[in-house]
């Protein structure tokens, strides 16, 4: 060998040129890793000349650029081999840039070349083969891929050694395919497989054996075993620590996946950690607008969304779409992607009409790119759904939702678990519109689901048995509640770390039930653990306290701890205020819970002075017939009677009853408002009306 040195560090030394600092380390000619690990990857880069330059092309993500040349080389030859060799290369450009299509057509190209040129148990045949299955995963033809990636895996049975490295790549990519259909068994049973070749095929130090370890480690990460996920990641690291450069790009990869373990841990300070280690390397390794750049302020931007902090998420989310605008066709999925991330801060924030122009803006790109039954598409048309929920338009997100659901019929397996959230989310819109029944109906299609897909400690099943135990402390059957909500909370104490925010929302879930059968201090005592994990997992002004400190405060307004309800109401607002927009209608909120506790002390100038703030909120930030309004209305006309101005008090009732007459309000809503009414008429001792509104009471009951 020659004089070979280590790359120990790269580093940026003039911003505003490319110049960089190259820390070289000698070794000596006898290095038996590097020895190893050089002759394995020369047997792994091929071609020559032209071609080879295209493969660099691709390599450093200039996809537009390998395929002027490709296309340059394609009309100036006549040969078949070369241009089945071509056709498959503008297949992988095509790949690359998300045109799944178009790529499949040039695979098939070569394919047909192929099958004229070679025999048919050709190693090239088992390239294209994978190939093509590649394509068909992409596009969510699961089933498809699969039968691709065995006629590849076949040849190369026959043509290699059982222990060769491209008979473990077939594996995994099968793997791959069971672990996008929800398979998780099937898939680790694969990448087993795979991985067993690896150890024997290939040196300890090499990237591919790092990459088998990330790819077990991603199936443990679907299955919600986060600290089994974390095992893998950090045996892949090690390998990519020893093996590559440290400002790789592969090494930046590993990077993020152990910040997405901890972002699933609920520790968000160590996620963010990993990712802004990921995101320094990428930043040397790549070019400025390269998309796995991109992808790496994605996910910084995620961490400041789940820690509540909208603007930088935005502003993360956004400097991500700037690069994929440059680097990647109009229609490429991680557009729309993107589109949907944006929309997301945005719903959050309560600025609903931006929201759905974004996840619009990412169901069109969607619609263009893939075809019209991929999963990616449905998660499109639930994210639309999602707001019109928020918005209350109860009718628009069940249509959404819907078509949602039946795209997931057609694409998906009966039992993966995205249909299990297609039937919850479509639930929560009955929960919501309180027809419970149907509620009820949809969250059981979604455990039965989940208990047939999942593992028995898997988060996702958590949340299964949170959403039937709401539906039943909504029905008032407080018992079965109470069963599902410790069912969950079971599940999570097992699955998740102990100051994990989602067991933090578990304890207020079981303190509701708590507070709903009249045990107070019990109610509390579940509150405070919520609020102690908050406090050890979250940022100061996350939004999760002001709802924790709401419990707390509606607990000591049920025990008639008035001061003390108003001192923990007080808290909320001022985190509702920090945390939420001027222009968000949970802004309301705080005022709504103030205006009954004045009301229960009746301090009713005080109650009004609450209840008209909340309305005037509503008022310049719901659509006009929203249900909120009915619900502000309603409480000022009982202010109003209480005061003894019924006239006003009848306005206002009035004013509730026309917009729950004529939207899809909550049945408790709309039967508080008629025993308002009812109220009313009885003071005003004209008790035949009274009568008629008590009656219509009945039906919402």
């Amino acid at each position: 060998m020659h004089t070979v040195f280590r790359i120990g560090d790269i580093r940026k030394i003039d911003d505003n040129r490319s110049l960089y600092e190259v820390d070289l380390k000698l070794t000596s000619d006898n290095d038996p890793q590097l020895r190893q690990l050089a002759d394995r990857i020369r047997k792994e880069v091929d071609g020559t000349g032209w071609y080879r330059m295209g493969q660099l092309l691709l390599k450093i993500s200039q996809s537009d650029k390998a395929e002027e040349l490709y296309t340059a080389l394609l009309e100036q030859t006549s040969n078949d081999t070369d241009k089945a060799r071509i056709n498959n290369k503008l297949g992988d450009v095509k790949y690359d840039q998300g045109r799944y299509e178009e790529a499949n057509s040039f695979y098939k190209t070569a394919l047909k070349i192929y099958r004229k040129t070679l025999p048919k148990d050709h190693s090239t045949l088992a390239e294209i083969y994978n190939s093509i299955g590649a394509v068909h995963n992409n596009m969510a033809n699961h089933s498809r891929a699969v039968q691709y990636f065995e006629r590849a895996l076949k040849i190369r049975k026959q043509a290699l050694p059982s222990t060769h490295s491209d008979i473990a790549e077939s594996y995994a990519w099968i793997g791959t395919a069971y672990n996008n259909m929800g398979e998780y068994s099937k898939a680790l049973e694969f990448y087993k497989k795979a991985h067993k070749i690896y150890e024997i095929a290939l040196p300890s130090n090499h990237p591919s054996l790092a990459k088998s370890y990330n790819c077990i480690g991603g199936v443990y990460y679907s299955m919600g075993d986060y600290s089994k996920a974390l095992e893998f990641y950090e045996k892949s690291l090690k390998i990519f620590v020893k093996a590559l450069p440290s400002n790789h790009p592969d090494l930046g990869d590993s990077y993020a996946s152990i910040g997405a373990a901890y972002s699933s841990m609920g520790d968000y300070s160590k996620a963010l950690d990993f990712y802004e280690k990921a995101h320094q390397i990428h930043e040397i390794a790549l070019p400025p607008n390269h998309p796995n750049l991109g992808n790496s302020y994605n996910c910084i931007g995620t961490i400041y969304y789940s820690n509540g902090d909208y603007s930088k998420a935005l502003e993360f989310y956004e400097k991500a779409h700037q690069i994929y605008e440059i680097a990647l066709p109009p229609n490429h999925p991680s557009l729309a992607t993107s589109y949907n991330n944006i929309g997301q801060v945005y719903n959050a924030t309560g600025d609903y009409s931006k929201a759905v122009e974004f996840y619009e803006k990412s169901n069109k790109t969607f619609e263009k790119a893939l075809p019209p039954n991929h999963p990616n598409l449905a998660t499109s048309y639930g994210k639309i759904a999602g707001v019109y929920r928020d918005m209350s338009d109860y009718s628009k997100a069940l249509e959404f939702y819907e078509k949602a659901h039946k795209i997931y019929e057609i694409a998906l397996p009966p039992n993966h678990p995205s249909l299990a959230t297609s039937y919850s989310n479509i639930g929560q819109v009955y929960n919501a519109m309180g027809d419970y029944s149907k509620a009820l109906e949809f969250y059981e299609k979604d455990l039965e689901i989940a208990n047939n897909a999942l593992s028995p400690n898997h988060p996702d099943l958590a949340i299964s048995f949170s959403t039937i135990g709401q539906v039943y402390n909504a029905m008032g059957d407080y018992s079965k509640a109470q069963e599902f909500y410790e069912k969950a909370h079971k599940i999570y104490e097992i699955a998740l770390p102990p100051n994990h925010p989602s067991l933090a929302n578990s304890y207020n879930n079981i303190g509701q039930v708590y507070n709903a059968v009249g045990d107070y201090s019990k109610a509390l005592e579940f509150y405070q653990k919520s609020l102690h994990i908050f406090e050890k997992t979250l940022p100061p002004n996350h939004l999760d306290f002001g709802s924790s400190y709401a419990c707390i405060g509606a607990a000591y307004s049920s025990m008639g701890d008035y001061s003390k309800a108003l001192e923990f109401y007080e808290k909320a607002h001022k985190i509702y205020e920090v945390a939420l927009p001027l222009n968000h209608p949970h802004l309301a909120f705080p005022f709504n819970w103030l205006g009954k506790v004045y009301l229960r002390m009746k301090d009713y100038s005080k109650a009004l002075e609450s209840f008209e703030k909340c309305l005037s909120i509503w008022q310049k930030t719901s659509p006009e017939n929203h249900s909120y309004l009915a619900i502000a209305f309603s409480s000022i006309g009982d202010v109003h009677r209480l005061m003894g101005d019924y006239e006003k008090a009848l306005t206002f009732h009035r004013n509730a009853i026309n917009i729950q007459e004529n939207v899809q309000c909550n049945p408790l809503d709309c039967s508080a408002t008629y025993i308002n009414l009812g109220e009313t008429y009885r003071e005003m001792k004209d008790y035949s009306t009274a009568l008629t509104y008590y009656q219509k009471r009945i039906r919402y009951t």
